[in-house]
């Protein structure tokens, strides 16, 4: 069974909606979702924010987060699963935002950085940051970029079992 798949099942199982914020993977998490029959039930979509800017235009990044932090980082990156869940109804997020190469990396930040954060919304209607994770994946742009979107929805599987209470 693919990771798809399974999160589809978790998701249906637990009656949770998804929603991604991506920078570096540039929507190739909302294409491996959509590519499962029946995700309109459980995937409510992606922003992807490529520019520092529109991480604050769209998501509500913090600006002052951003320079202090950087783009590639985990208050950004919480930043953005929190702005995706504030602005959509879905129970579920993840980010994502690395530095995907050739070029872009620096000696605190190489090529193949990437930062994840996966947050959830209670019955209350309050945010709640349930883990953060930096990778360091090797190869090309591709493999980077598409590393980190495996790694990303693995991460979701996880979150389904926190929500389903185990």
């Amino acid at each position: 069974m693919s990771v798809e798949t399974e999160l589809a099942r978790r998701l249906q199982a637990t009656g949770t909606t998804v929603v991604a914020a991506e920078s570096c993977t540039g929507g190739l998490i909302a294409a491996r979702l959509t590519g499962v029959a029946g995700s309109s039930a459980w995937f409510e979509g992606s922003f992807v924010t490529y520019a520092s800017r529109l991480k604050s235009r769209a998501l509500g990044v913090p600006a002052e987060t951003i320079s202090r932090w950087g783009a590639v980082s985990e208050p950004t990156a919480k930043a953005m699963a929190v702005g995706a869940l504030n602005r959509s109804a879905a129970r579920l997020s993840v980010s994502v935002t690395g530095v995907a190469g050739p070029d872009g990396g620096d000696p605190s930040t190489p090529v193949g950085t990437v930062w994840f954060a996966w947050a959830m919304r209670d019955d209350r209607d309050w945010f709640h940051v349930l883990q953060t994770s930096v990778r360091r994946f090797d190869g090309d742009r591709a493999s980077v970029r598409s590393a980190a979107a495996q790694f990303a929805i693995e991460g979701l599987i996880r979150a389904c079992s926190e929500i389903a209470g185990g």
